[in-house]
């Protein structure tokens, strides 16, 4: 039975209440997470404030790059261990975490090294009202403790892509992760404590939201920023906590994201492309597509080729050769999923493939699996084209015109990203200057440079990180004027 410990100050610590961490593949427990109170999360946050003032607030940008290029490393080196703990708490299949999870996970510590030392500031030279000259420049100075509380659905690279930006601005870090997946957060302290990253300056507690871990460190005065991937009705919930003390977020939410496939697209990569965005892990990607709008004259033959698509995809456990659908996190996601699915079932939709749970055998049976599922039929009023299910599943709809299409993708609370798939270069450039969300991709998918804006707009999130965009939340611009 192995044990999830918090790691506090340097040290791995070990509470008095425990909760099971089980597999998504077989439901069998995985080990004991100790589950952190106020306690710890007190005990964290003391730690990394002093750490502001120690070894790593007087350490210059120079070392503290090659600290992060050392975890970057250590990472790397040890990429067995954190594939397995991260296929072990997710289920997603080992293709899947081995070309994405890890080694984007491991790239976001040298990718915001690379940016800090390498960013400017700004500098200007004016003339004073006595007629002297004065010069004022700035100096970024990191924002003090951040707050990271990270989703179950990519554990590892998503909470990088927090830690890595917080850390190499000079500030320190108590990592929330989801209680879904507490193993590559806990396996990263033994990272940090290899390379030499001074104790308090990287700490995990475990536990949940309300009157647990979660709660308790966004609530505490000494957070001074608090950071969050997750869904709409939490982010609500550290929002207000963040309200108290006036303190920044920056938070990437939920998304009913469109798909968008015009007439004169490549059909055969368009057709690739969406059953990427609709189904890879398994559904459970902010970023994926649930609501597809595909052009009149090949809409038929779009259901029925993303239709051969879905159903040629294995469904199996993370190390068996081929599998490219694994199980959802957990049995209460699965029966949210298959709850909506019955609903569909009873609003008349037309089920075009998928729709419940597919056979498995022996331990297997225990996992928490559905297939993938296309619908079509449904009214734009339908919850299932209006509420983000975060699954393997779409519904696909025709339209005639550019406008329609625009109208359709934009006809939601959310605004996270969409994915349109044409030739013209014309109805491209609209597309992406029109629908509104923070990422657009044309003709791909999930493509990303990590030195550009990433974040969603309306209830999709708040701010933008990627890049020196990262630097806006993670540091303060002082302003210091001379006068000569």
């Amino acid at each position: 039975m192995k044990d999830f410990l918090n790691f506090i100050d340097g040290e791995f610590v070990a509470t008095g209440k425990t909760f099971e961490n089980r597999s998504p593949a077989d439901n069998r427990v995985l080990g004991r997470v100790h589950e952190a109170g106020r306690t710890e999360v007190e005990a964290a946050v003391r730690a990394a404030k002093q750490a502001l003032r120690g070894p790593w607030g007087r350490m210059s940008v120079a070392k503290r790059v090659e600290l992060l290029y050392a975890v970057a490393d250590e990472i790397n080196r040890r990429f067995d261990d954190f594939l397995a703990a991260e296929i072990a708490d997710t289920g997603k299949p080992e293709s899947l975490a081995a070309h994405i999870d890890i080694p984007r996970g491991a790239a976001n510590f040298k990718v915001f090294a690379d940016i800090v030392k390498n960013v400017p500031t700004e500098s200007f030279e004016m003339t004073t009202p006595d007629g002297g000259t004065a010069v004022s420049y700035a100096l970024r100075s990191p924002v003090g403790v951040v707050g990271v509380v990270c989703p179950w659905n990519l554990p590892l690279l998503l909470m990088t892509w927090k830690v890595g930006p917080a850390l190499a601005c000079g500030n320190t870090v108590v990592v929330k992760p989801s209680e879904e997946t507490p193993a590559t957060a806990t396996l990263l302290g033994e990272v940090m404590k290899a390379v030499g990253v001074p104790d308090g300056v990287y700490n995990v507690v475990h536990g949940f939201g309300p009157d647990s871990a979660g709660a308790f460190l966004t609530q505490h005065p000494d957070v001074d920023a608090i950071t969050f991937t997750g869904e709409t009705r939490t982010g609500e919930a550290i929002m207000a906590a963040a309200a108290k003390g006036v303190r920044p977020v920056s938070f990437e939410l939920g998304g009913k994201n469109a798909g968008i496939v015009f007439a004169d697209a490549d059909f055969d990569k368009a057709v690739a492309g969406i059953t990427r965005s609709a189904f890879e892990n398994c559904g459970q990607v902010c970023l994926g597509t649930e609501r597809v709008y595909v052009q009149r004259p090949i809409f038929e033959r779009f259901v029925q080729a993303l239709k051969a698509k879905a159903e040629a995809l294995k469904i199996g456990p993370p190390e068996e050769p081929g599998v490219g659908l694994g199980p959802l996190i957990s049995r209460e996601h699965q029966q949210k999923v298959l709850g909506y699915f019955e609903r569909a079932r009873a609003e008349g939709a037309t089920v075009v493939t998928g729709g419940g749970v597919p056979p498995m055998s022996g331990a297997w049976a225990e996992g928490h699996w559905v297939q993938p599922t296309i619908w079509t039929g449904l009214p734009e009023t339908s919850a299932l084209v209006r509420e983000e299910i975060f699954g393997p599943c779409c519904h696909i709809a025709p339209f005639d015109t550019v406008d329609e299409a625009i109208a359709l993708a934009n006809d939601t609370d959310y605004g996270l990203a969409t994915t349109v798939w044409t030739t013209d270069l014309s109805t491209a450039h609209r597309c992406a200057r029109e629908i509104e969300v923070g990422l657009c991709w044309i003709n791909s998918w999930f493509l990303r440079d990590l030195r550009t804006a990433f974040g969603g707009s309306k209830a999709s999130g708040i701010g933008r990180e990627g890049g020196v965009h990262s630097l806006e939340f993670y540091t303060e611009l002082r302003n210091v004027m001379v006068k000569l």
